[in-house]
């Protein structure tokens, strides 16, 4: 099986979401089609067919859910010692040098990304074009709207 990267963050809401669809969405759904199915006829019940696509949808993001918790590499970035190199789970300090504008992200798993909490994610092409290089390193990055230029002002373990 394929490892899924994960900080430990990550890991906690994958799980904190499995948990909530077990226990509060999957007993909602089943409620829910027992109580279309005592209305009768079903075949002309959309609360039924609504029902129905809300359990599917619910049982396949707790089928995927429970692939990646199980097959999740947890990376604890406090514990990483990668003599000052970008990695997954490292915080980069970087200045765009077109702009002159300071930013900083976290490189994490997919599901963890979210360029508003300043985390990219490893598919990323920003950590991409870091992973490997240290402070002081230019980072090209190739963006839709051409290449950009980072230099790495920082990389922290936190």
């Amino acid at each position: 099986m394929i490892k899924v990267p994960l900080t430990v963050r990550g890991a906690e809401m994958l799980k904190a979401e499995l948990q909530r669809l077990k226990s509060v969405e999957r007993p909602s759904v089943i409620e829910a089609i027992a109580e279309a199915r005592a209305q009768g006829d079903l075949s002309e019940n959309a609360e039924y067919e609504a029902a129905k696509e809300r359990q599917a949808f619910v049982e396949g993001r707790i089928a995927e859910l429970e692939a990646k918790v199980s097959n999740a590499q947890i990376i604890d970035a406090a514990e990483l010692n990668a003599d000052g190199r970008v990695v997954f789970a490292a915080t980069v300090k970087l200045l765009d040098m077109e702009s002159d504008d300071e930013v900083t992200y976290q490189i994490v798993g997919d599901d963890e990304a979210d360029i508003k909490e300043g985390k990219v994610s490893i598919n990323s092409p920003i950590a991409r074009a870091m992973i490997g290089k240290e402070a002081g390193d230019v980072a090209e990055v190739v963006a839709p709207g051409g290449i950009r230029e980072y230099e790495i002002l920082d990389v922290l373990y936190i």
